[in-house]
């Protein structure tokens, strides 16, 4: 008799949930149209004071959202978290290359509590997290601070390390000969049971 799958992974199943691996690593974080994306991806020289290791690099971005948070909530960087207090709102993930960097955070502004639901709670998860399950432990950007706020903050905030200038996404021309191969990619049924049922797949559909 087989046993019956985990609840959260038979429920990604039934509601044909898309489970995307990005080539950032990172937990597994549940996104949507009300989640706000940002990356830096740097050139090893862009930012001449920052190494381009994992800490240096989020030591960096921790101090540059501190300007763009200041005066609102109690904002920190806790175990590569952004928090307000204690509730997280902000997940981040990196990749890493001889001469370039990419640091990629994903801002909760808004969500739906019952997609949590396909989470499992992680095996390891943060000291600070206190065995909180996901309602006690993110909040909403929202609750904080305006998006337009936030956007105008950051782009402020930017103007201290570069030269920032706002473009629209369908400006940007490419070659027709142009090659993209995404390293980003969707995974299938089989592969998500293996890797959740493997012990190196444990962060399926893990943590926030």
């Amino acid at each position: 008799m087989m046993e019956p799958m985990n609840p959260p992974l038979s429920w990604v199943f039934q509601d044909k949930i898309p489970v995307v691996k990005r080539f950032t690593g990172g937990g597994t974080v549940i996104v949507d149209h009300r989640t706000v994306f940002i990356s830096f991806i740097c050139n090893k020289d862009a930012v001449p004071t920052v190494q381009p290791y994992p800490r240096p690099i989020m030591s960096w971005s921790s101090q540059l959202y501190s300007k763009v948070f200041q005066g609102v909530g109690d904002f920190s960087l806790r175990e590569n978290d952004y928090v307000f207090g204690n509730r997280k709102f902000g997940g981040n993930a990196q990749s890493i290359t001889k001469g370039r960097w990419i640091h990629h955070t994903s801002f909760l502004w808004d969500y739906e509590m019952m997609n949590m639901a396909y989470l499992k709670l992680p095996k390891r998860a943060p000291d600070y997290r206190q065995a909180r399950d996901h309602s006690d432990f993110i909040c909403r950007m929202k609750d904080y601070i305006s998006r337009q706020e936030f956007i105008n903050r950051t782009i402020s905030a930017l103007d201290s390390h570069f030269s920032a200038t706002s473009l629209e996404l369908k400006s940007f021309d490419c070659p027709d000969d142009t090659k993209f191969m995404p390293s980003s990619r969707l995974l299938g049924k089989e592969e998500l049971e293996e890797r959740f049922e493997s012990e190196s797949g444990n962060v399926i559909l893990q943590s926030l």
